[in-house]
């Protein structure tokens, strides 16, 4: 099948609608005769269809005899197309999401097990997307493509009070990675911690995922097929994790200043 046909029929039109505007963009304008031989698309077919596409305001219509048909710029309609798209997924993320926070407020046991590094990263970012006032993080190591992953959540996420603790390096297929310079360049607040070989998140102090993971003899890469995330929705244990984060935020905060003063 035509690549561009293709494309027009994910976005909504029919194979003939696809391929009685792919005809005209070549025509620029024509009779229904001329667009049904150009097209293929039976004679006792093409009025409908061209109908159709009118309505979905891909093409325009000149009165007279024969009618005269107009195509429209397709970066005028598929701009317009990919806008509303775009706009209806906007909506139902937001609905679908309503639909599974408040099903997960339903849970008895809010603890779950989760394997697989990219599953582990998604389930980061999407704690961090529902995250309304802070996120706490502790970084002892970082998994391929994590660093970058993270950034970009923070990002959007204008309004976000983000703290992270976390060792000052970690080594990626060998190669030395600086966590610290890492979300520094990014404007990203961080501070440098003796954290141990686990990743914690905390969020809003409701919800929080431990990450443990394997290392190589030598203890600097990680083996991520060993990786798993404890994601956590005790209000209580998060909040608890939460203060002791602050805490010890607080007594790093103070020890820079006693180093400033002296």
């Amino acid at each position: 099948m035509d690549e561009n046909i293709s494309v027009l029929k994910r976005i909504g039109l029919t194979m003939y609608e696809a391929q009685a505007y792919t005809t005209l963009t070549s025509l620029i304008s024509s009779t229904a005769s001329e667009v049904s031989e150009k097209s293929g698309i039976p004679h006792s077919k093409i009025y409908d269809v061209l109908k159709s596409l009118t309505k979905k305001n891909f093409i325009e219509v000149e009165g007279g005899r024969p009618l005269t048909y107009h195509v429209k710029s397709p970066v005028e309609v598929l701009n317009r197309e990919r806008e509303k798209i775009n706009s209806e997924i906007d909506d139902t993320i937001t609905r679908l999401t309503n639909i599974y926070e408040n099903g997960m407020s339903q849970v008895q046991a809010p603890i779950w097990r989760i394997y697989g590094v990219d599953k582990i990263i998604n389930q980061e970012t999407e704690i961090i997307a529902r995250a309304k006032t802070s996120v706490n993080m502790r970084i002892g190591f970082l998994f391929e493509g994590e660093g970058e992953a993270l950034i970009k959540a923070f990002k959007s996420k204008k309004d976000l009070k983000v703290n992270i603790l976390a060792s000052p390096t970690c080594y990626i297929n060998n190669k030395e990675i600086n966590i610290i310079k890492m979300f520094k360049d990014n404007n990203i607040n961080i501070q440098k911690a003796d954290i141990p070989f686990v990743k914690v998140l905390i969020s809003d102090s409701k919800e929080m995922m431990h990450t443990y993971t394997k290392f190589s003899e030598d203890k600097r890469n990680v083996i991520p097929e060993t990786a798993i995330g404890i994601w956590n929705k005790y209000e209580d244990v998060a909040r608890n994790y939460d203060e002791r984060f602050e805490n010890q935020l607080e007594k790093i905060k103070q020890k820079q200043s006693r180093k400033k003063i002296a």
